[in-house]
């Protein structure tokens, strides 16, 4: 009998051909408005080209020395560091953890586990970080999220600077466009006195899944920025559409968007294989998992992102901590979880929100995520700018303990490329 009811779930072709009828349409407005939003900057090869140009180093460092030339002496520096080898290699680190034992081991490579932090709001804080690294022969994070207000970042020269820096590291960076639900999207919303409301869904109503586009071909061909967080069905819709125009943008998926089950991420997936390109590739390089999800659910996942052909391009990104306030019931610590999944399910990434919650805990300013919306001008003024590199700090400090805890057990890591060979 269960065979008899699963071939039901077999899609018709004429179904496709009624959804190919609506895109292709010449009279379908949701799709010739999203066109004429490409097309004020070319061509999807024109976009790419200029993407491209905008991302080469030396381009960037012009753009940091126009805004901010103070920041090219630290990236300067941090070339330096990396030219000379002032860092731990993978080999040194694993024996400062497994002492001899390191040499005897065969790690699970094919697993490797990528060592993320969230989020990286502030250019000055890179230097601190890295010059702790080299003092501790510690490790740099291989992938880092930034939630900060982009027109201020830009303003201020960090945007540039921050993509420069990481391109030096070898680690890749997803930057949150300001078109995130917390830029009065939804008039009909403000603070905890509409709370309720936003179960409905305040991110992008209406026409912001277009200025969502424009504003990520802006970025995109101004910096080179690629990788951007998305919340929202209609933008993640979008984020398939500009790929499969021929766009290279990349996205990976928020925690926001709460998908906390296999049946959530089989909808995403499939849409993801929907409007993949004809070589398979999909902008979709990052499934940010609900806070609730549990081993199982991934494993169950994993088994159709696999069959779907996403295993190597879809990465499961799973909180590992959380900020100590305003997102979850803390102590919230899922580093042993991560340890059971990491030797069987490829392609995960271990995010760090906040610190260990033994040490978050214990700070007079722990991690909050309500910080990543304030301006930055105010986080001055208030006196809680050192407060914040250290939440970073301390951030960075547990996606170290994650790896150490990886590296216990025989199992791989992805830290800053170029740093740690």
């Amino acid at each position: 009998m269960t065979d008899d009811l699963r071939s039901l779930f077999a899609i018709p072709h004429d179904r496709l051909d009624a959804i190919n009828a609506v895109l292709l349409s010449p009279d379908s407005r949701v799709i010739t408005d999203f066109l004429k939003v490409v097309e004020k900057y070319g061509t999807p090869e024109q976009i790419n080209a200029k993407a491209a140009e905008a991302r080469k180093l030396p381009n960037l460092l012009k753009k940091v020395e126009e805004r901010t030339p103070a920041y090219l002496k630290d990236l300067q520096w941090l070339t330096e560091q990396r030219d000379a080898g002032k860092f731990a290699s993978v080999a040194e680190y694993r024996r400062g953890v497994l002492g001899a034992k390191a040499e005897k081991t065969t790690f699970r490579d094919d697993f490797a586990v990528t060592l993320e932090v969230s989020a990286l709001q502030y250019f000055p804080w890179i230097r601190t970080m890295v010059e702790r690294a080299i003092e501790k022969r510690s490790l740099i994070p291989g992938r880092f999220i930034a939630v900060r207000k982009m027109k201020e970042s830009e303003a201020d020269g960090d945007l540039p600077a921050i993509v420069a820096a990481l391109e030096i590291m070898g680690a890749s960076f997803v930057e949150t466009l300001d078109t995130k639900g917390t830029d009065g999207s939804n008039v009909h919303l403000g603070g905890p006195a509409t709370i309720t409301g936003y179960f409905g869904g305040v991110g992008q109503p209406n026409h912001y899944p277009l200025k969502w586009v424009d504003e990520f071909l802006y970025y995109y061909t101004t910096y080179g920025l690629r990788e951007v967080l998305n919340i929202n069905p209609g933008t993640v819709l979008a984020g398939y559409m500009l790929h499969r125009l021929g766009i290279d943008i990349e996205f990976k998926i928020s925690v926001f968007m709460g998908n906390d089950n296999p049946y959530a991420a089989l909808w995403t997936l499939l849409a993801a294989k929907l409007f993949s390109r004809e070589d398979g590739s999909t902008p979709l390089i990052g499934f940010n998992w609900s806070n609730s999800v549990n081993n199982e659910s991934i494993e169950i996942t994993a088994q159709f992102r696999q069959a779907l052909g996403f295993e190597d391009a879809v990465r499961f990104e799973h909180h590992i901590t959380e900020t100590w306030k305003s997102i979850v019931r803390q102590p919230y610590n899922r580093r042993a979880e991560l340890v059971q999944l990491a030797d069987h399910v490829a392609n995960i990434s271990a995010k760090h929100e906040g610190g260990n919650p033994e040490t978050d805990s214990e700070r007079a300013h722990p991690s909050d995520i309500l910080d990543y919306f304030r301006d930055k001008s105010e986080v001055i003024e208030s006196g809680d700018w050192d407060a914040l590199q250290t939440n970073f700090l301390d951030k960075v400090d547990a996606a170290n303990d994650t790896a150490r805890a990886l590296t216990e057990k025989g199992l791989s890591f992805i830290a800053a490329g170029t740093l740690h060979r």
